[in-house]
Formats: structure tokens, C-alpha cells, sequence
């Protein structure tokens, strides 16, 4: 039996040493800033251009200041490594690694799997182990528990298991690492004390649930309220549209109101790595157990549909100086999931492009956080944005909206644009086009 005291004083004396797999836009900034506390840290990943990037001190990640990662480095209290071997040498092991959606939209839980293969071929009395990739309910009791197990060792008395769903939202400059609250539910009372031990050194606020199953409804309750939401002032966009009323003005002028309303905002579909996944993975795991989430699947079929709406819009403002999509010219301004970042996963602005394609649209696009974009036969490369509109196309479509375009010179430029963003909000004029 391991002693949970010994383990604690290993934390609080910052000299656990912790591993971290997956070093990504969750697990690079937990590694950092476990470094930053005081902790040896090793971060594990299978591409090993990330680890040589890190252990040379360079950053990959925009949250991630150079400079912090730099600094730890030299100071050896971070490195990285491919050898997950290495695994039994650590006493915390956090694992932060992708859960994708199948084609079939089911959880893809292989990236998992493969990490709780490799913690369980080391595994040792005394490890703290903490899944953080948002999952179903259950998947840390039903999964990842029987595999630690296998070989004998016991959840909560050998070793301690829990789970903490990552909250990072790439590009937020007021909130991070340190100053989210987390979320922590163990396999039993002995894990949710360590894990809540080990994230006390190093985040602001940690708040314990009764069990991991809580833990990992608590992610998927926040993500799928922000999804539903969208889904629903989307489908408002849509009705405005048809009603001939600006959208946007009706929710600034709604989110006057101090009390019962959050204001959420249209766009042309879900991007990142959580809204657009998260909700399948909840109404997935809701299937096996019986229930229909017929709310949460409208929504879903909402917000996939808004690329479609967007190609739409397109086609009006071309057919409103007599041109058609096939054969035009078609520039979007920004392709990136969300404005300032250079995330790409299931932006919906990938989805604009195959459908333009599909329709015979020259395409073209400007994203200084994307360099270069490749998606379904597509090989672009970014045109800076000033060139575009000193020559502009037949269409620009605002997909995502960076701070640095200037706005003000696409629309002096005349260019037919699409804006799905309210990034041109108090202009006007014919040539503007709005969701």
C-alpha cells in the first residue's frame, strides 16, 4: 500500500517529479508552468520535432511565451522526451492528449488508450496518475482504471487515479494555466486529496467533486452550454435574416438587459478543439445509457449548417452584381478557428473553402497565424491581406476576425464582403454583407 503522505510531501516539497504526455496547446502550458513552480518536469510526445523544439527552448504554442519556456529549460527543470520508458521514473503522471471524434461521430478514445499503455507498462506503487483529455462520463473508472489495474495494483491504495478536464482557451489573455479554477474528481477520497495537492502548488484555485465521473460531466456540461447557445443565436441569425432585422444589433441592445442574459454571438460554424466535439461525446455516452439528447443533436445540426449559410451569403453578394461563384474570385480574410491564434482544428472555415471549391471558386486566403493550409486537395498559401485588397477579389469573406486586418481598407478597397464576424460593425454600405 502506498503511503499518501509520503506522496503529499513529495508535492508540497515540490519534489515530485512530474511527466507530462501530450505536449500541446494543454500539456505544453501545464508543463511550463509546473516548471515555473519548482518541479522537475519531463514532457512526453511522439513527435519528436515537438520535443527536439522544446528541449532547444523554442516554442510552438502562442500561450506559451518563448521567453518562460527558455527560461525553464536552462534552468533544467523542463526537457522532453519521445522514450516513454521514462514514465516509471516520474511520481505524477498527467496525461493530456487528443480524444477526437470518429467519421461516425463517436469518441475516438485510441490517443488515450495508448497513453494509459504505455503509464501502465511502468507503473509503480506510489504514482499519481491524471487524465485530463475531456472524455464521456466514466471513461476514467470504466477505461482507464481496469488498465492500470491489470497487473494487480489497486486505484486509490497502490497508486492514486483521478481526473481534472483541461479549461485553456487559446488566445485568452486574461485567463490561463494559473488563474482558471480547477476541476479535480479522484477514483476515491486518497486520490482527490493528491490531485487536488499537486494543482494547489500551482494554480490559483482548485475545486474537488466527489468523483471523476462529476469531473468529466462538469467539462462536458460547459462546453455543450456554450454550443447550444451558439447553436440557438445562430438560428436566430438565420431568422433576422429572413426578417430583414441586423442581429447583431438586437444582441448588443439584449445584453443591455443586467440580469437572465449571456450574450453569444453567430459565426460561420464551431471551431477549436472542445465546442464542436464535446457535446458528441456527452450525447454519445447519453445513447448507451438509454436517453435521447434531441436538444443538444439540433443544436449540432445548426451550427454544422452555418458554413452552408455562409457560401450562401456568398452567392448573393455576387449575384447582386450579376456573377456567379463558379469561375469568381473568392478571398477569405482569416482561416484560423478564432481570431488571434493559429488553431486550426475544425475551423469552419475550412468547410467555407471545400463547399467554394465544390462550387468553382478561385480561392484564395490571408491568415498571418496560418502560413500555410492544407485541406481535401487544397495547397494555399497566405496572401498578406494589404496586397489583396490593392487587388481585390470578386468576394472576401471575413471567416475569422484578426486584429490586425485592416478593415477599414477592405471596405475602401470596394470588394464584395462577406462578414461573419461583426468585424465590420458600424460600417455600412452596398458592398457589405452580413450574416
Amino acid at each position: 500500500m502506498a503511503s499518501l503522505q509520503h506522496v503529499l510531501e513529495r508535492i508540497r516539497a515540490k519534489q515530485a517529479r512530474v511527466g507530462i504526455i501530450g505536449l500541446g496547446y494543454v500539456g505544453l502550458p501545464l508543463a511550463v508552468e509546473f516548471a515555473r513552480q519548482g518541479f522537475d518536469v519531463t514532457g512526453f510526445d511522439v513527435d519528436q520535432s515537438k520535443t527536439a523544439q522544446i528541449n532547444a527552448g523554442k516554442s510552438y504554442i502562442p500561450d506559451v511565451a518563448a521567453a518562460h519556456l527558455a527560461e525553464v529549460v536552462k534552468a533544467g527543470r523542463l526537457r522532453a522526451t519521445i522514450e516513454m520508458s521514462e514514465l516509471g521514473a516520474m511520481d505524477v503522471i498527467d496525461i493530456c492528449v487528443p480524444t477526437p471524434l470518429r467519421k461516425t461521430k463517436d469518441p475516438d478514445l485510441s490517443y488515450v488508450v495508448l497513453a494509459v499503455e504505455a503509464v501502465a507498462a511502468t507503473l509503480r506503487p506510489g504514482q499519481l496518475i491524471i487524465l485530463e483529455s475531456t472524455t464521456y462520463p466514466g471513461t476514467t473508472d470504466e477505461v482507464v482504471q481496469p488498465m492500470l489495474e491489470a497487473k494487480g495494483l489497486q486505484a486509490d491504495v497502490d497508486f492514486f487515479l483521478a481526473f481534472s478536464p483541461e479549461r485553456v482557451d487559446p488566445g485568452n489573455q486574461q485567463f490561463n494555466t494559473k488563474n482558471i479554477p480547477k476541476i479535480v474528481g479522484g477514483v476515491g477520497a486518497a486520490s482527490t486529496e493528491a490531485a487536488c495537492a499537486l494543482y494547489s502548488t500551482t494554480v490559483d484555485r482548485v475545486v474537488a467533486v466527489s468523483s471523476t465521473r462529476v469531473a468529466e460531466m462538469v467539462k462536458l456540461l460547459e462546453n455543450t452550454f456554450r454550443a447550444v447557445n451558439i447553436g440557438l443565436v445562430n438560428e436566430i441569425a438565420l431568422m433576422c435574416h429572413k426578417m430583414d432585422i441586423g442581429v447583431w444589433e438586437v444582441i448588443d441592445a439584449a445584453k443591455t438587459k443586467p440580469f437572465g442574459f449571456m450574450p453569444f454571438y453567430p459565426g460561420p460554424g464551431l471551431g477549436g478543439h472542445c465546442i464542436p466535439i464535446d457535446p458528441f461525446y456527452l450525447s454519445w455516452k447519453a445513447r448507451q445509457n438509454g436517453f435521447e439528447c434531441r436538444f443538444i443533436e439540433l443544436a449540432g445540426h445548426i451550427n454544422a449548417s452555418m458554413p452552408h449559410y455562409v457560401v450562401q451569403r456568398v452567392s448573393d453578394a455576387l449575384n447582386s452584381v450579376r456573377k456567379s461563384i463558379n469561375g469568381s474570385r473568392v478571398h477569405l480574410f482569416g482561416v484560423a478557428y478564432k481570431r488571434d491564434v493559429n488553431d486550426m482544428r475544425e475551423s469552419p472555415a475550412l468547410d467555407v473553402l471545400e463547399l467554394l471549391g465544390k462550387a468553382g471558386a478561385e480561392l484564395s486566403y490571408s491568415d498571418p497565424f496560418v502560413p500555410e493550409l492544407r485541406h481535401h486537395g487544397h495547397v494555399l498559401s497566405s496572401t498578406d491581406a494589404a496586397r489583396v485588397v490593392e487587388r481585390p477579389p470578386d468576394c472576401g469573406v471575413i471567416c475569422t476576425d484578426h486584429s490586425v486586418f485592416d478593415y477599414d481598407a477592405i471596405v475602401k478597397s470596394g470588394v464584395l464582403v462577406v462578414d461573419t464576424r461583426n468585424a465590420l460593425k458600424g460600417r455600412q454600405g452596398p458592398t457589405i454583407f452580413r450574416l
